[in-house]
């Protein structure tokens, strides 16, 4: 149980940790960490929108992680598993709907717009094939 509620600890502090540099705007885009969507990929303000949304959820899953830590320490036998299970569960679930809350506010922001170029042809050298004869 001691080694379970120490993985639960160390958890909670890598997702508090991505949820304030989410809240701060500090989170690079990248492969990793934070809600990475099509849309949130888009470009930086996109991303740091998308995880500035989901933060407050993400320090929350973090603190279910930890009550479910330290009562997999306090609480022993079977009601301290299923503690453990059940703050992991609630925590993926609030984690999965602040990444929801993220992804949304990204898709509801408007695509740059590209000019003639960046259609369905794939490159502006094309632009012209493109055009309606």
């Amino acid at each position: 149980m001691l080694i379970v509620s120490v993985v639960l600890f160390v958890f909670a502090v890598a997702v508090s940790g991505i949820a304030v540099a989410g809240l701060t705007e500090r989170l690079p885009r990248n492969r990793w960490a934070g809600v990475r969507t099509p849309e949130t990929m888009r470009d930086d303000q996109t991303f740091a929108l998308a995880n500035k949304v989901a933060g407050p959820t993400l320090l929350a899953a973090a603190g279910l992680l930890t009550i479910g830590g330290i009562a997999g320490i306090l609480v022993g036998g079977v009601v301290g598993i299923g503690a453990l299970l059940l703050s992991i569960v609630a925590a993926a679930l609030t984690a999965a709907t602040g990444g929801t809350l993220g992804a949304r506010a990204a898709a509801a922001v408007p695509a740059p717009d590209t000019g003639d170029c960046g259609s369905s042809c794939g490159a502006c050298s094309l632009k012209a094939v493109c055009q309606p004869s």
